[in-house]
């Protein structure tokens, strides 16, 4: 008997909350993801939960390990040095692209999520300030008018979430996330292309300084997050 595939919008959903819990580190890196126990936890079937398994995969945010199953992906210095490199290039590319081309509509939006991702940092919110500022990237890569670049950066969005995800516990690095993306705001509103490709640029590099650091001094029994 053949069993029926989830619908799409329920797939998605079961794939984005699997993402979000690996992301925000509720499953940890290293850890072993048990069928059932997610059958369980999420409600639905295991061709649902392997279906998800098999996107979050592709994204490089889970490990097939024979003999042993799924597991949650861990980053190397190597590895993150290298996506570090391509997400500089990229998100430079991005703000020069939105700051000469995004529309009044999008520049009102970003400026909108950013207000949001300073109250939300201010607060200490660490979970929620990784979701909003997703949320800006992706208004950011809409707003550079270029497809190929959304699909380069997709393909390692949820790496760049893991790495990004919580050196906001580092001392002053949530105070300089926002003191750099003000000043690739300012670029944006100046439509400024080569500054913004600076802050972001430099935005990067700073998120990198902070992240390799943490993976330097991290030990096998101890999760590895980073900057945002």
């Amino acid at each position: 008997m053949r069993v029926a595939r989830v619908a799409a919008p329920l797939r998605q959903q079961i794939t984005e909350n699997l993402r979000r819990a690996i992301t925000e580190g509720r499953f940890l890196p290293g850890q072993r993801l048990v069928e059932r126990e997610l059958c369980e936890l999420t409600g639905v079937s295991r061709t649902s939960i392997r279906e998800a398994l098999r996107q979050l995969e592709s994204e490089g945010l889970i490990k097939i390990i024979p003999h042993r199953g799924p597991v949650v992906a861990t980053v190397s210095l190597e590895e993150a040095a290298e996506i570090y490199e391509i997400r500089a290039v990229l998100e430079a590319l991005a703000g020069r692209l939105f700051a000469e081309r995004a529309t009044t509509e999008q520049r009102k939006e970003l400026q909108a999520v950013f207000r949001e991702l300073e109250a939300t940092l201010k607060r200490g919110d660490a979970s929620e300030g990784l979701r909003v500022k997703s949320r800006f990237y992706e208004i950011l890569m809409r707003g550079s008018g270029n497809a190929a670049l959304m699909t380069f950066l997709s393909s390692i969005q949820g790496r760049i979430t893991m790495l990004r995800a919580t050196s906001l516990s580092h001392p002053g690095r949530a105070a300089k996330t926002l003191q750099e993306i003000r000043i690739l705001m300012g670029a944006i509103k100046a439509r400024d292309g080569d500054a913004a490709w600076q802050a972001c640029l430099d935005h990067v590099r700073s998120a990198q300084a902070v992240a390799m650091g943490i993976l330097r001094k991290g030990t096998d029994d101890t999760p590895t997050r980073s900057a945002l």
